[in-house]
């Protein structure tokens, strides 16, 4: 089975969650999301695999979030998802992807349940 980490080295959770999948023995691909941004149908196909709704996989504290006057106005769920695909740091992160399922790793041990 295809395991796949949308990964930030810079960030705390991202990496807990790549050493927990290694410790567990899975060798995931890693796409470093912030270089190699998801398009809007790859995050489209993500939200269904976790279940979510765009609004949910969104960083509301990063200050890009802010300077794009999302707090302000209301957009639409594909508009927000353009908006993610233009401005990844806005994805929550990290993604865990194995199959046609998908997790958040907040905390790093959710996304144990998908593999």
């Amino acid at each position: 089975m295809s395991v796949t980490i949308y990964h930030n080295p810079r960030c705390s959770k991202s990496r807990q969650t790549l050493a927990l999948l290694e410790e567990k023995g899975v060798a995931p691909d890693i796409v470093e999301y912030l270089k190699t941004p998801p398009s809007a149908a790859e995050l489209k196909a993500i939200l269904k695999k976790l279940g979510l709704k765009p609004q949910e996989i969104v960083r509301t504290t990063d200050a890009r979030y802010a300077e794009l006057g999302l707090k302000e106005r209301a957009v639409s769920e594909d508009d927000l998802i353009a908006l993610m695909a233009k401005n990844p740091i806005l994805i929550e992160r990290p993604i865990v992807v194995s199959g046609n399922k998908a997790a958040i790793g907040r905390p790093p041990e959710t996304v144990l349940a998908i593999l």
